[in-house]
């Protein structure tokens, strides 16, 4: 993983992702998953243009499925977006980062 997105687990993400005070963008994903490792480098760009105003995590659904479970993973790439400790967006397959970059400021604005 990068400086600037972070893992998160089954056992940490009620404190990592639904108790933080920024908004959160989850990238849930596989190892095997082309489509996942492709936005890879793209949720990495879209972590370090917010650091400071909000948290990135990459969450393996193989090796978490209770979270995966939770969220009604059904397909990845899957990225949401949490705040306050809810869902307040998902969108679901490799998009680019404007598209990433939108969901975030959305929350950031909500919040100024």
């Amino acid at each position: 993983m990068s400086d600037h997105i972070k893992d998160v687990n089954d056992a940490d993400f009620e404190i990592q992702v639904l108790q933080s005070d920024k908004p959160v963008l989850v990238d849930f994903w596989a190892e095997w998953c082309a489509p996942c490792r492709a936005l890879t480098p793209t949720v990495e760009e879209v972590a370090v243009q917010f650091t400071g105003t909000a948290k990135v995590f990459k969450l393996n659904v193989d090796d978490n499925p209770q979270t995966s479970q939770r969220y009604g993973v059904r397909g990845i790439p899957m990225l949401v977006v949490f705040k306050d400790g809810k869902e307040v967006e998902r969108v679901v397959g490799a998009v680019g980062k404007s598209a990433i970059v939108k969901m975030i400021d959305r929350q950031l604005e909500v919040s100024a």
